[in-house]
Parts: C-alpha cells; sequence; structure tokens
C-alpha cells in the first residue's frame, strides 16, 4: 500500500505563510525560497507550501477545499492550542466542541486553508 507523506498548500506568499507556520509548529522549514517553503515534521510528514502564482499546472482552487489536520495529547490540550492560536490571532471558525470523533477545533490559516485540531475519543480512528 502507499501511504502519502507530503501535502502542499497553494498560498499567496510562501516566504509570509512559511513564517507563519514555522511559528506555529515551533519549527523552521528545511527549504525557502520566493515560490516554495517546505517543512519536515514528525515521521517524515511533509507540508509543502508553494506559490498558487506559479504552480504548475495552475491551481484550480485556493484555501479552503480541505483541511490539514493536527493530533494533539489530549482534549485539554485541544483548549490550549485554542487559546494560544486565539491569542496569535488566528480567524476561528469552530470553538472547541466535542464531536462523535472526539474534541476539535477549526481555525484558518492566512491564506483560508482549515486547521483542524483534535484529540480522538478512545475507540475513534485517529
Amino acid at each position: 500500500m502507499t501511504t502519502p507523506n507530503f501535502v502542499i498548500l497553494y498560498v499567496d506568499s510562501p516566504e509570509k505563510s512559511g513564517a507563519f507556520y514555522a511559528s506555529l509548529l515551533g519549527c523552521e522549514p528545511v527549504e525557502s525560497s520566493p515560490t516554495f517553503v517546505m517543512f519536515v515534521l514528525d515521521k517524515g510528514f511533509k507540508l509543502g507550501l508553494w506559490s498558487r502564482h506559479t504552480v504548475e499546472p495552475a491551481a484550480a482552487v485556493a484555501g479552503g477545499g480541505g483541511e490539514l489536520v493536527l493530533a494533539v495529547e489530549s482534549a485539554a490540550a485541544v483548549d490550549a492550542t485554542h487559546i494560544d492560536w486565539s491569542g496569535r490571532g488566528l480567524n476561528i471558525l469552530q470553538a472547541p466542541t466535542d464531536l462523535d470523533f472526539g474534541r476539535t477545533f477549526v481555525a484558518l490559516d492566512p491564506d483560508n486553508h482549515r486547521l483542524r485540531v483534535y484529540w480522538p475519543l478512545e475507540g475513534a480512528q485517529g
């Protein structure tokens, strides 16, 4: 089976988005240019930020068509991350709430990509 290990988000300014994600994730990119920024995260997962103005072939949509999901270690960590991100000025679409899969909230990055933070309920997939 092939396992996805890389997500690319199309952004207006990779350098500005790179600074946003460096602060949010607490790590520096491994690659950075005016058109592309890449982070290598835990277990080798990669997050790329590609200029929506230079991606080939051209992208049909920008932010909001999916979610970057970040798992945390507890329900309290969901709430703490929400407080932190709210304090940073992120637009919060959904305040912390309990859903059928666990505790979660949703915020937007500067390009309107949805960022979901969650802690799964015991027995839930995640």
